[in-house]
C-alpha cells in the first residue's frame, strides 16, 4: 500500500506530512512553478510603444525609417532608408494616418488581435493589396538596377566582370521578398528567386533594361502573391538590440557597397574642357598629385610634432597657423615683421597706399588690380591697428592689476 499524502493547513499546498523527504511534492511544485514562469514568459506582452513617440520619430526621422525601427519593423525601416521615405517621402507622407495601427500591432493590442483573427477567419490567405504589390515591383526593380549599375563596365585587373549580370535576378527577388514579408504577411524566398531567373532571359528580347527589370520584378511579385503569400499567424520574433543592429548594419553596408562600386567604376566627372573622366582614374590622379603629396607630408609632420610636444601644443600651433584673426596675413600684405611697432605699421601703410592708389595708376588694364590691392592694404592696416590697440589696453590693465596686488 502506498503512503497517503496530506496537506498541512498551516504550511499550504506545497508541503506534505508523510513524505520522507518531500522530494516528490517539491519536484511537482517546482515543475508547476517553472511551467507557469515559462508560460508567463511566452505569453508576456512586449514593451508597450507610444503613439506620441512614434509620431515624433515619424516627423523627425521618418524619411529614414526611424519610426519603423522604434516599432520593431526593421524590414520596413530598411526599405524606407534605401528609398528616402518611400521614393522621396511619398510613402512617408502616406503613413500619417497609419501609425496608430502600427503601434497597436507592435503592442499586440486586444482590439487589433481580434480584428486580425477575424481576417484570418474570413480569408485563408492575405487578400490582394495593390499598395504592397506595387511596392514589391518597385523595390525589386530598384535592387536589380543598383546591382546592374554596380557591375564594372570596363576590364578590372584583366577580368571582364560583365558575367555578374546574372546576379541581377537574385537581387530583384530579394527586393520583392523583403516587401512581401513586412508586417503580418510572409512568404518564402525561393519561389521569387526561381521565377525571377526564369523571366530574366527576356532581357535579350526587351532591349531596354528598365523594361526588362520591371518585367522580372513583375513576374517575381506575381509569384509571391499567388504562390508564397500567407498570414504571419504568430507575432514576429523580436531580436535583441545587438542582433537587430548587426543585421541592419550588414544590409546597409552591402547596399552602400553596391553604390560605391557604381561610383568608383562607372561614375564620371567633368573636367575643365567638358570631357568625362572616370572617377577611379580621377582618384588615382588625385592621389598622385603634388597637392595630395604635400598634404600627406604636412599631416605626417603634424603627427611627428605632436609625438614630441604633445597634442595641446600641436593644436595651439595649428590654431595659430589658421590665422583666424588675419594678423599673419596682414603683416604679409604690409611687408612688416610681427615685431613691428605701430609707427612702422603706419609708415608702411602710407607708403603702400600712395603706391597702389587707383588714381595713381594710369593704365586702365592695371587699375582694377591696383584697386583690389589698395583694399587689401586698407583691411590689413585696420586689422593690425585694432590688434595693437587691444594688446595695449590689455597690457595696461594687467600692469594696473599688478600694481594693485603689490
Amino acid at each position: 500500500m502506498g503512503t497517503k499524502q496530506t496537506v498541512s493547513p498551516v504550511a499550504g499546498k506545497n508541503k506534505t506530512t508523510d513524505s520522507p523527504s518531500g522530494s516528490p511534492s517539491k519536484l511537482k511544485s517546482n515543475g508547476q512553478v517553472q511551467g507557469k514562469a515559462k508560460n508567463k514568459e511566452v505569453n508576456a506582452l512586449p514593451p508597450q510603444k507610444s503613439v506620441v513617440i512614434a509620431y515624433l520619430c515619424w516627423l523627425f526621422g521618418g524619411i529614414f525609417g526611424l519610426h519603423h525601427l522604434y516599432l520593431h519593423r526593421d524590414r520596413h525601416a530598411f526599405i524606407w532608408w534605401c528609398t528616402l521615405g518611400g521614393y522621396m517621402g511619398i510613402g512617408w507622407m502616406g503613413e500619417l494616418f497609419l501609425i496608430p495601427e502600427y503601434v497597436r500591432d507592435a503592442n499586440e493590442d486586444p482590439k487589433f488581435v481580434k480584428m486580425f483573427v477575424a481576417k484570418l477567419q474570413a480569408y485563408p490567405k492575405p487578400p490582394y493589396s495593390s499598395k504592397r504589390f506595387v511596392g514589391q515591383v518597385m523595390i525589386g526593380h530598384l535592387f536589380g538596377q543598383v546591382c546592374s549599375m554596380a557591375i564594372p563596365e570596363t576590364v578590372v585587373g584583366g577580368w571582364d566582370l560583365s558575367f555578374l549580370h546574372w546576379a541581377i535576378p537574385l537581387f530583384v527577388s530579394l527586393g520583392v521578398w523583403i516587401v512581401g514579408n513586412i508586417g503580418r504577411e510572409q512568404g518564402v524566398w525561393w519561389h521569387c528567386l526561381v521565377t525571377a531567373y526564369l523571366a530574366y532571359p527576356a532581357r535579350y528580347l526587351i532591349y531596354d533594361e528598365t523594361y526588362s527589370l520591371l518585367f522580372t520584378g513583375l513576374v517575381a511579385a506575381l509569384t509571391f502573391d499567388g504562390l508564397s503569400k500567407q498570414w504571419r499567424r504568430t507575432p514576429p520574433r523580436r531580436g535583441s538590440p545587438g542582433e537587430r543592429t548587426f543585421k541592419l548594419t550588414t544590409a546597409v553596408i552591402i547596399y552602400c557597397a553596391f553604390w560605391g562600386s557604381f561610383l568608383y567604376f562607372n561614375g564620371t566627372i567633368s573636367d575643365e574642357d567638358g570631357g568625362e573622366v572616370p572617377i577611379h582614374e580621377a582618384i588615382h590622379n588625385f592621389l598622385a598629385s603634388a597637392w595630395w603629396t604635400d598634404l600627406k607630408q604636412a599631416l605626417q609632420d603634424t603627427y611627428n610634432y605632436a609625438q614630441h610636444h604633445g597634442w595641446y601644443e600641436t593644436w595651439k600651433e595649428v590654431f595659430e597657423s589658421m590665422d583666424v584673426d588675419g594678423e599673419r596675413n596682414s603683416y604679409k600684405v604690409l611687408g612688416v615683421s610681427a615685431t613691428a611697432s605701430q609707427a612702422e605699421i603706419t609708415a608702411a601703410y602710407r607708403k603702400l597706399s600712395k603706391e597702389y592708389h587707383p588714381d595713381k595708376v594710369k593704365d586702365e588694364a592695371l587699375r582694377a588690380q591696383a584697386h583690389q590691392r589698395f583694399i587689401e592694404i586698407q583691411q590689413a592696416y585696420s586689422v593690425l591697428s585694432k590688434i595693437k590697440s587691444n594688446r595695449r589696453r590689455k597690457n595696461k590693465q594687467y600692469q594696473e592689476e599688478e600694481a594693485i596686488v603689490l
